[in-house]
């Protein structure tokens, strides 16, 4: 999978930002797969919030095109942090249903150098991604296909999901491999 990256200086925060070649079939993979899991097939979930686990832990070997996409990402994580040897990716789905939002966090937890998120299905009004770079709140609209990368510590957000539909992305920290 090829993916270009574009960074660019919105704020005084680095935002990197990329668009997944062959996304649409990796993303219809994902999708059948992710429609086929039970409860039981995640490792495990966190940050149960309003009524629902935002974060879905499993084996990028479960649902096909998503060790694909997580090589991409790795690949384009390396170039943007200017490393050339591996990093460690940790990951996790993101679904949020119709009314779904995500509370206001950061991915400091470790020793994070990069975090990212890739969005697999996106359809309109199902939740902006809010950045909040000191007072400043930048909003973006996700766009199925796309990585966005940003620092650990950044603040964000989800607004809620609109859409009636499912949106579902995969969230990602890139360290140090131990």
């Amino acid at each position: 999978m090829n993916a270009h990256t574009d960074s660019q200086l919105w704020t005084s925060t680095p935002l990197h930002q990329a668009r997944l070649a062959g996304a649409e079939d990796l993303n219809a993979q994902i999708l059948a797969g992710y429609a086929g899991l039970a409860e039981t097939d995640f490792s495990h979930r966190s940050h149960f919030i309003a009524g629902r686990f935002e974060n879905l832990y499993l084996d990028r070997g479960q649902v096909p095109g998503l060790a694909q996409v997580l090589s991409s990402a790795e690949a384009l994580a390396r170039d943007i942090l200017g490393l050339p040897g591996p990093l460690r990716c940790g990951f996790w789905l993101n679904a949020m249903e119709a009314g779904n939002t995500t509370s206001e966090h950061t991915h400091e937890e470790h020793d994070e150098l990069l975090s990212g998120v890739y969005y697999v299905a996106a359809p309109v009004q199902s939740g902006d991604l809010i950045l909040r770079d000191g007072p400043l709140l930048v909003r973006l609209a996700p766009t199925p296909g796309t990585f966005l990368f940003f620092p650990p510590d950044l603040p964000h957000w989800v607004e809620a999901n609109h859409s009636g539909r499912l949106r579902l992305s995969i969230g990602m920290n890139f360290g140090p491999t131990d």
